[in-house]
C-alpha cells in the first residue's frame, strides 16, 4: 500500500518539505489505519521541519489529524472500519492521506465537532485545556495575559479564560487581530512591537502584574513576560516561536518577586489513554456548547503545507490552518 505525504529529508525553510509517495504498512496488532480527512497545522510543525526538535529523517511532519478508520489490527477495541476518529501524536506523519497509527491515541468524534474542528483543536485545543485547568487553574476574576492571542492556541484561551469569569490581556501583532480579541471579549489588546506591554499591564492591574503569562513567543517576550508577572505569579512557556528561551537564572526568579516558571508539554498532561478520553471530554463539551467557538481562518490542499508553513512563520494567520487531503 503507498500514500502520498509531505516529507523533509533535511532540515531547512519550507522550501525542503516535497510532496511524495510513500509505502504504508498494513496496521500491525494495537493499531488503527486512519484516512486522513482533515489535518491541523501547528508551530511545533516548523520545530520538527527546522531542526529544533530533532527527528529522524527523512520524515513526514505533523502532529494532528481527523479521519475515518479503514482497517483495524488484532486486539484493537472499540474502534471499528468507518468511525470517525482525530488523534493528537508526538511523533510526526499527520501530513499524509492516511497514516497508521496506535489504536489508543484514537478517540472517537461526536456528531458535534466536524473533521475540520477536530483537525484544529487535538492539539491546539488539549494544549489549551491543561494550560487552563492544569499548570495554572484560573478562576473567575483572575487577569491573565496572552502571548500570540489571535493564534490557534491563543484564540482558544482566550475564550475559554473569559468562560471561566477571568480578565484576559492578549498581545498580538495587527490593529485587526486586536479587533478580533476585543469581539471575543478580551479587555485589553495590545500590539506587540509598538504598545508598552509592561506599562500597560501595570496600569491594568494597579500595578500588581498578572498571576500568570502564556507565552508561546519565547526568546523574544521572556523579559516582558517576567516584567509583567505579581509577586509569585507563574510564567507558562510553551512555545518558541521567536527562538528557544535562554537559561533563566534563579536568583533572577527570586529577585523578581519569588517567581515560578515552567516548560510544560501536552504528553505529560495526556499520558494515558484514561487522561486522554477525559480530556477530550471536557474539550468536546466546551465547543459543542459554544462557549469556545474554532476559528479555522484558512484551509489549504494537503501538497500546499509549504506555503501554510510560510504564512504561519510570517504570523499572517488568524486562529487555526487546516490542511485537506
Amino acid at each position: 500500500m503507498k500514500t502520498h505525504a509531505i516529507k523533509v529529508e533535511r532540515y531547512g525553510d519550507p522550501s525542503v518539505m516535497a510532496w511524495t509517495e510513500t509505502p504504508l504498512a498494513a496496521p500491525s496488532a494495537g493499531e488503527a489505519l486512519v484516512r486522513h480527512t482533515a489535518v491541523g497545522v501547528n508551530y511545533v510543525d516548523v520545530y520538527d521541519r527546522s531542526g529544533l526538535y530533532p527527528m529522524a529523517l527523512p520524515s513526514i511532519l505533523g502532529r494532528e489529524a481527523a479521519g475515518v478508520v479503514e482497517a483495524i489490527g488484532a486486539g484493537v477495541r472499540g474502534l471499528a472500519p468507518g468511525d470517525r476518529v482525530a488523534y493528537t501524536y508526538p511523533v510526526p506523519g499527520a501530513y499524509a492521506e492516511r497514516r497508521v497509527c496506535p489504536a489508543e491515541r484514537l478517540v472517537r468524534l461526536p456528531d458535534t465537532i466536524t473533521d475540520t474542528q477536530a483537525a484544529a483543536v487535538m492539539l491546539k485545543g488539549l494544549t489549551a485545556r491543561y494550560l487552563l485547568r492544569e499548570t495554572f487553574r484560573v478562576r473567575a476574576g483572575a487577569t491573565i495575559l496572552v502571548h500570540a492571542a489571535a493564534g490557534g492556541v491563543g484564540l482558544l484561551l482566550v475564550q475559554w479564560a473569559r468562560s471561566l469569569g477571568a480578565r484576559v490581556i492578549g498581545i498580538v501583532g495587527s490593529d485587526a487581530k486586536a479587533a478580533h480579541l476585543r469581539a471575543m471579549g478580551c479587555e485589553l489588546a495590545l500590539i506587540r512591537g509598538r504598545d508598552d506591554v509592561v506599562t500597560a499591564v501595570r496600569d491594568f492591574t494597579s500595578g500588581r502584574g498578572v498571576p500568570v503569562v502564556y507565552d508561546a513567543v519565547g526568546k523574544d517576550t521572556l523579559e516582558t513576560s517576567l516584567s509583567c508577572l505579581a509577586r509569585r505569579g507563574l510564567l507558562v512557556s510553551y512555545g518558541n516561536a521567536s527562538g528557544a528561551v535562554p537559561p533563566v537564572a534563579p536568583l533572577e526568579l527570586m529577585r523578581r518577586g519569588s517567581l515560578y516558571l515552567t516548560r510544560p508539554t501536552l504528553i505529560d498532561y495526556i499520558p494515558d489513554r484514561r487522561a486522554l478520553l477525559r480530556a477530550t471530554r471536557e474539550l468536546f463539551a466546551v465547543i459543542a456548547s459554544g462557549v469556545v467557538k474554532v476559528h479555522v481562518g484558512r484551509t489549504l490542499p494537503l501538497r500546499s503545507a509549504e506555503d501554510a508553513h510560510r504564512e504561519l512563520e510570517a504570523a499572517g494567520t488568524l486562529g487555526s490552518t487546516v490542511l485537506l487531503p
